[in-house]
This record gives structure tokens, sequence and C-alpha cells, in this order.
């Protein structure tokens, strides 16, 4: 981290993280390994409270003086300028290690560190904070992350079982504390330090004390960074800890943007003063920072709920919502219970809650079957099954933007509805006795409307057409709803149109008109004949999904308009799903005035017999899946930069072109290569059972070899041959590839195949990145590491293996062969010619691509267990869902805008940057995803 031998700049480095963490104690660890290199050193511990006051900082001014300068005595300085000419003469010419522990302002920095060149050539600034602000323009920063699982137990075991002690304590009680601990080290001490020679029943007494009452001493130390808020952020935080921990990032920020606080400024905030982080759209805080929050709206009256700023606890919410009472100190109830409970709420509970913002009650019943009365201040509501019609509100203006009643008994809208002017978010899903729209006119701000599963809606209002500002329409399920209204005006406001599941039978040709129109599914649509020609005229259309269309009598063709200024069909779609549509034919498909942007295809379980031949001119394909397509018996060239292609069950196929040779196999993984990233891959599936001679074959299931880091510099990409025998059951399998680095598992990477009628080849390409990531091969010139990969299916018949590269110096074939790193046949040498130009317009000279000279008698020799022994640590794995026949892959658009923010909590990196085929269910990448739905949270 400091480089002190090797770096006579001076350099600035910051250490940030949440309170209890372990900065002070790495900073102190480093300063004690270090100070001896220095000619002057100071330790500044606890700048944040020293600065306080008016000479604070000059006394942290003064020690800093006294101690990098050695004197027996302090200057006396008279303010912090002073201070700041005096640090800058007295040492701009000494090699000093200065810490800075606990910066919570500016002004700290400013007068203690304000730049490097403060200081003498070598010098090391170390600045901690909880605050990541404070730290820009630092040279180097790091984040102090929590322990993990081995970490904390060795840290727990250090202060809890000192080696004397005999005591035994039940792991599931240490487990426990670890986990009320997560990882962070004040805590593991001080439990460890308080358990210390005491029996399973202390254990267990605390342990139940903890889920109630957070330790004083742990909480006051994170109650530092709430202090410091402002009370924009510090609403948000108490928001965060008391509901929204786990709920996504976007569902949050629509509530509590709606709750008069500002969340673009406050989440930013948050995360930089480490009270909360986001991890793939997810809201997170430590469960001792969450305690911390719960704790401080307890401490707001622990006698009566009344006085509390929020409830989430059952009985606290019964107390309150059960009886008349006076003024009332509420601003939130959010009450979600696992089961279904019935509950008495007196109807004028909630009148008296003047301060009331937000309401959620999820699996509540009302006994009572009186009206509910809610205060006009309200901005959100929730109440899904909730058996009332839609709640009265008191005269006068109200302030509620999101309503959901989904589930509810809710027959028509109210005429009180017209009173909610400020509403931006609607959801009346499954609401199955509502049989009409509401009139959308009444609520102009209306953004999102959602009405799943309305299964006797009959129609939209026409409103719909003339509604200015609804970005989102969901008619998905509702398998009544038959016709979608004119749209006799250009909309310049809906993006996202979800039909999946209605009983639709034509689209209207004024369908053009919705001008904004980003994503539409028509999914399961079974009653659709067809579409109008109009709707290649949707010009910013980037999603389209028709599958399981099963009496679509074709795709319309694109006729070249009479308007110039409409040259192209769909000139935004990037994604079209057909897969299940019936189709005989996709001429469609030919006119390359159509479809100009398309990256992913999904033509499976169709009867087509062929592909357009022009389908080899649309270099933005990046994916096409024809499997299950029974009929077709041909496959054309296809794209240049075309990394995805199932055809697998294609019974028929009788010409699969240059598919699986060794040359389009190097061109496919070099153009990938100069396309995405360096961690990406490509795959081919097709109906085959023999296994290209260009690979070679690996016995025992495992290949291993060396290289130095001048030879794997060298390494473009891994390809692999699987050849998968058929599946009797007709089940999906799992096939692993399980990589090594000098006998240590790395992450998994997991392939979901479906079954096939028969033997198939898998064909993959993957850059050595994305199975081995960044490899330090050490300082010292000519050090190897061991490389192993090993395959893993079922229906494993046989699998071959090549590594493809660039081509080799004499120097490192020599030692190849020599140093016997590997057998020289798994080498694929390309040409430098093969990186220019001509690769991108996928031709390649035959004498740009050449195999080292080898005896193929060798292969033989590949991947024996025998010759390397190998660890085999239970490892991670990434799992990547690459079904081709089923429904799985094919989600609607809907639900993939859903998953967006899912992971695996198993995955030991991202695959988001692997270029993960949408056909997995993921929406293009370019598609910007409406607002989760308010009750659907993943």
């Amino acid at each position: 981290m400091l480089n002190v031998d090797f770096d006579d700049d001076v350099v600035m480095v910051g250490l940030w993280g949440p309170g209890g963490i372990g900065k002070t104690t790495l900073v102190k660890a480093l300063y004690n390994a270090t100070v001896s290199q220095f000619e002057g050193s100071c330790f500044l511990a606890n700048v944040r409270e020293t600065s306080q006051g008016c000479m604070g900082l000059v006394t942290l001014q003064e020690k800093l003086l006294k101690d990098a300068l050695l004197l027996q005595q302090r200057l006396e300085l008279s303010n912090v300028d002073k201070g700041i000419n005096i640090i800058q003469h007295r040492l701009c010419c000494k090699k000093v290690l200065l810490i800075l522990d606990d910066v919570d302002d500016l002004s700290q920095l400013n007068a203690l560190a304000g730049e490097g060149n403060w200081f003498g050539d070598g010098s090391r600034i170390i600045v901690t904070t909880r605050d990541k602000r404070m730290l820009h323009g630092l040279d180097h920063i790091y984040e102090v992350k929590a322990l993990n699982a081995s970490e904390s137990r060795e840290l727990l075991s250090h202060h809890a079982f000192p080696t004397h002690q005999k005591l035994e304590i039940r792991t599931d009680l240490v487990n426990s504390v670890l986990k009320h601990a997560g990882g962070l080290p004040l805590a593991l001490e001080l439990l460890g330090s308080f358990l210390r020679d005491r029996g399973e029943r202390e254990w267990k007494s605390t342990l139940k004390k903890l889920s109630r009452i957070p330790d004083k001493t742990i909480n006051d130390v994170l109650k530092i960074s709430y202090d410091g808020l402002e009370e924009n952020e510090k609403e948000i935080f108490l928001h965060i800890a008391c509901f929204f921990k786990g709920r996504t990032r976007e569902y949050t920020k629509k509530v509590l943007d709606n709750c008069d606080l500002e969340t673009a400024v406050g989440f930013d905030i948050l995360i930089k003063r480490s009270l909360i982080s986001i991890e793939f759209g997810i809201l997170k805080m430590h469960d001792l920072i969450q305690a911390m929050g719960v704790d401080k709206v307890h401490r707001e009256c622990r006698d009566d709920p009344r006085r509390r700023s929020r409830l989430w606890l059952y009985d606290d919410v019964v107390d309150v919502l059960s009886h008349e009472m006076g003024d009332c100190a509420v601003k939130a109830i959010v009450l979600e219970l696992p089961e279904p409970i019935e509950m008495c709420i007196y109807p004028n509970a909630f009148t008296k809650m003047r301060r009331l913002r937000l309401l959620i009650l999820r699996n509540v019943h009302n006994s009572f079957q009186g009206p509910i009365c809610l205060p006009n201040e309200l901005g959100w509501f929730e109440w899904p099954g909730c058996a009332h019609q839609i709640p009265e509100f008191s005269f006068g203006p109200k302030k509620i933007v999101g309503l959901n009643m989904s589930g509810g008994n809710i027959t028509r809208v109210v005429k009180q509805f017209k009173d909610f002017q400020q509403m931006k978010y609607i959801d009346f899903s499954e609401c199955e006795l509502l049989v009409s729209m509401p009139d959308l006119s009444c609520t102009p701000k209306l953004k999102e409307l959602y009405l799943r599963d309305c299964k006797n809606l009959v129609e939209a209002h026409e409103s719909i057409a003339y509604h200015n500002k609804l970005q989102v329409l969901n008619l998905s399920g509702c398998k009544s709803f038959e016709r979608f209204p004119d749209i006799p005006h250009k909309l310049e406001s809906l993006k996202f149109l979800f039909l999946k599941g209605t009983a639709i039978k034509e689209l209207p040709a004024s369908l053009e008109n919705l001008v904004s129109l980003e994503s539409m599914d028509l999914c399961n649509c079974k009653n659709l004949i067809s579409l109008p020609s109009t709707i290649y005229k949707l010009q910013n259309i980037q999603e389209l999904i028709l599958q399981d269309c099963t009496t679509l009598i074709g795709f319309p063709k694109y006729e070249d308009p009479a308007n110039l200024s409409m040259k192209t069909g769909f000139p935004s779609l990037q994604y079209l799903n057909l897969q299940g549509c019936n189709l005989f034919e996709v001429e469609f498909l030919e006119n390359l005035s159509s479809f100009p942007v398309l990256r992913r295809l999904n033509l499976s379980r169709n009867n087509i017999t062929n592909l357009p031949t022009s389908i080899n001119k649309r270099d933005h394909l990046s994916l096409l899946n024809v499997g299950d397509c029974y009929q077709l018996q041909e496959i054309p060239e296809l794209p240049p930069y075309l990394n995805y292609f199932w055809a697998d069950n294609c019974k028929s196929l009788q010409k699969t072109g240059d598919l699986i040779s060794s040359r389009e196999i190097a061109l496919k993984g070099l153009s990938m290569i100069q396309k995405y990233t360096i961690d990406c891959y490509s795959f081919i599936c097709l109906p085959g059972g023999e296994m290209p001679e260009w690979f070679v074959p690996v016995e025992e299931g495992l290949v291993s070899f060396r290289a130095s880091k001048d030879l794997y510099n060298k390494f473009l990409g891994l390809a692999f041959c699987v050849v998968l025998s058929n599946n009797e059951q007709k089940e999906q399998q799992s096939c692993f590839i399980k990589p090594y680095v000098n006998g240590q598992r790395q992450g998994d990477i997991e392939w979901m195949l479906n079954s096939f009628d028969s033997d198939h080849l898998w064909l993959q390409f993957h850059t050595p990145y994305l199975f081995f990531r960044a490899i330090d091969f050490g300082p010292i010139d000519g050090s190897y590491k061991q490389f192993g990969l090993e395959v893993s299916c079922e229906k494993l018949k046989k699998w071959g293996f090549r590594i493809i590269c660039k081509q080799l110096e004499d120097n490192l074939k020599v030692m190849v062969q020599h140093n016997q790193l590997m057998d020289p046949a798994l080498l694929y040498e390309i040409g430098h010619d093969s990186t220019n130009s001509e690769t991108e317009s996928s031709s390649m000279h035959e004498d740009t691509l050449r195999e080292i000279d080898c005896h193929t008698e060798e292969h033989n020799q590949i991947g024996s267990k025998r010759n390397h022994e190998f660890i085999l640590p239970q490892g991670k794995r990434v799992k990547m869902v690459l079904t081709s026949n089923s429904t799985d892959r094919e989600e609607n658009g809907e639900e993939a805008i859903r998953r967006q923010t899912s992971t695996s909590t198993n995955a030991t990196f991202s695959i988001a940057t692997a270029h993960l085929p949408s056909d997995t269910g993921e929406a293009p990448t370019n598609v910007r995803s409406p607002p989760a739905n308010e009750g659907d949270e993943p």
C-alpha cells in the first residue's frame, strides 16, 4: 500500500469505512511497521473530536510539528493560517509519516495536510474517515470492508476463548454471535471479551438481550456517522433501517421521493458515509448499523408507540390503530406480515395522524367492515388484498402520489378519484371484480398504471389515448381484454406496454402514434392473428416480444415507404422474440432496410425450413436462437459478430457451413475480443456427435498446463468442444467448467442445458480472464503458474480443448517444448494479420491461421491427472441459464425488467460484464427499465 522503498514521491492514501470496521487498527499497524523508515512521524488520533472548538485545529497543528520535528516542547501557534505556513516551511524537506485518523471535515485536511508538496520526498500521508467524500483528490483510496467468515471466527475466538480455556460452546451459539457482529471487528472484540469465561447460559442470555437492545458501546460508535447527517439524510436513513433494507433502490426512491424527501442526494451521502451500500440495485445495511437506527426510533418514546415517528412491529401497530386517539407523532407505518392476520382497525384511527406520509399494510385483514378514512397529507398508500373499496379522505386537496390496492375487492373507481390530482402510481392488479379502467383524465400526472390479472377487465378507457404523462401501462393477464383503443394523435409519453396473455386479436394501425414506445410485450396472446404494417414506424421501440402467439399468421413485411424520412423500419429494435409462433417463413428478415440494429433474435420452436441468406449482413446481430425448429434444413453463412447460436434439436438440419471449422471458431473468438471486453465468451449448440479433429481430446475430464507470464499474455482464448448424449428423461442438465490455478479451484461456471433428442455439440470460446481473472505471476521473471480446467456433465460423452494464442516467438516455442509446460498440440497460433480490419469484415487469409507443428499421437497424453496433482477444494459457482427450448429463458419483457436487479448470492464474480445473452431473460442492455411495480419486490 505505501511502497516506501520504491517511490520517492509524496503519496497520500485514504481509508474509508463505517465506525468499528478497523480503520484505526489498520493504520496503527502500518504506522508501527514503517515508522523507522521516516525522518519524522506523527499519529494524530481522533481528529474529529480534537478539532472541535475554536482552537482544536491549532492544537492538532502544534502536535504535528512537535512530533514530526522531534521538539522538546510544542510551538505555540496563534491561528490555523499561521500553522499552515509553518508546516509548509518546516516539513517541506523532511520525509515524514503522518496519520490523520477519523477525519470528518475538509477543513481538517486543509489545515493539516492540504497538499503533498507540504512535505519532503518519500513522505506518506494516511487519512481515515467514515465519509468517502473527504478523500477526493488523494492518490489512493481504499474501502475497509468487513471481515469474512473465517477472519471473524478467528477474531472472536481470540477474545472469547483464550488458549488455556477448555470451555466448549455450542456451534450454533457461536454462529449466532458471528451473524450478529456481521464481520465488524469492534463488535467481535467487544462481544468476545464480554463472553470470555462465560457458559452457554450466559451466551444465550446475551444473544436474547442483543436482539432487543444493541450494545451501547457499539451503538455509540456507529451513531457518530448518523449524528453528522443533515435532516433529509437522517430521515432517509431511518426509513431504510426500519423499512427498506433489502428492497430495490428504484422502489425505495420512488416511495421516499414522494414522501417529501430527496433520495438522489441522500443515497449518495449515506453511501459515502458508509451507512448503506447498494449492490445490484438492492439497498444493503450492516445489521449493527440497522440496529442503531431502529434503536434511535425506539428511544423517541419507549413506552408509547404513538409518540414514535415510525412503526413496523405488529403489537405497536395494533396498539395505535385499534382505537381512537389524540394527536399522534407517527410519520410512517409499514407492517408486512409473513401470514395473513385479522386486525380490527378503528374507522378514524388514521384521521388524527396529521404527520403520516407513508402507510403500507401487507397480509392485514380488517375485521371492521366500515369505510377507512385517511389523512390528506398521506403521500404513499399500499394495502394489497384490502377488502374495502378505495379509502375515503378528508375534504380538501389530497397529496397522495402512490396507491396500491392490488388483489382487493375494487369493483369500480369511485367519483372521488377525480380529487387525486397528484397521483403518479396506481396498482389495481388482481382486482378480479374490476370491469373497467378508471378515467385517466382524473389523474393528469399519472406515470404508471398496473392492472395485471384483472380477469374481467374488458377494455381500456378512451382517455388512455390522450394522456400525455403515462409511461407504463401493464394489462398482462387480463384474459377478457380484447381491444386496444385507437390512438388518434401522437403520444409522447408511453414507453412500456405490457399486453401479455390478453385476448387481443389485433392492434390498431394507429399504434404508430406511440412515438416514444420502447418495449411491447404480446407474449402468449393466443388470439392475436396479425400485426399492422404500421408497426414498422415505431421509431424508438427496442424490445418486441411475441412469444407463443400461436395463431399469428405471419409477421408483416416491410415495404419501403414513399416518405424518405422513414428510410428504415424498426430503426431502434434490438430484441425480437418470435419463439413458438408457428411461423413457416421469415422473409420479412430478408429486407435489410428493416431491423438495422437488431442484436438478439429468437426464432425457436417455429416451422421454418431456412433462414434468409441476407442474415450474414446483419453486423449487429450477436444472438440467434433457432432451437427446436424441426424443419430447418440449412444454416447459411452467419453474421460476423454472432456470438451465441442455438440450433439444438433441429432434426432436419443437413448443412451447417463452416460453423465448426477451426477458422470459423478462431474468427468468432477474435471478433468477440475486438468488439467486447476481456471477460466475454461465445458458444454454438447444434446436433452432432463427432468432435471436430481440430480439438485435442481430453482424457479423464481434466486438462492441465503451465505458463509463464510471457506465454500467458499470448493467450487470446480458450476453445472447448463438449459432446453431449441425448437425454431420455427430457430434463434440464447442469454442465460445469471448473477452473484451477495452482491447484486452487476458482469460481465454477454452471450451464443449464435443455434435453436433446440426439447427440449434440456444444462449442465455446472464452477469454482466459473469464475463468482465471487477473493472474499475479510475482516479481520474479520466469515463474510459472499451473492451470487446470475440468468439464463435468451427467450426459458428457467426450470433450476437447485448444488454446488460441498470438504467434509465439522462437524462444517461447523452445520454452514450451523443452520445459514441458504443456503439450504443444494445445496451442493454435494466429498470425498478426488476423487482428486487422479484415477480421471485422469476417475475411481472413488462410496463411494467418496456422498450427504449431506437432504430432497428433501425443494427444492421448493431454490432461492426465497423474501428470499433475490437483487439490480440489469446494469452489463457488456462477450459474448461467442457457436453455434453448423452454420459456424459462424467454421471459416476457415485464419479468425481464424485474430481474435486472437480481443476482446469484453464490457468484464469485459478476457475469453482468460477460455479455450474457438476452435470451436468458434479460432485456436489451439499452432499454431503459420502468420503475419496479410497488407491490412486486424481487
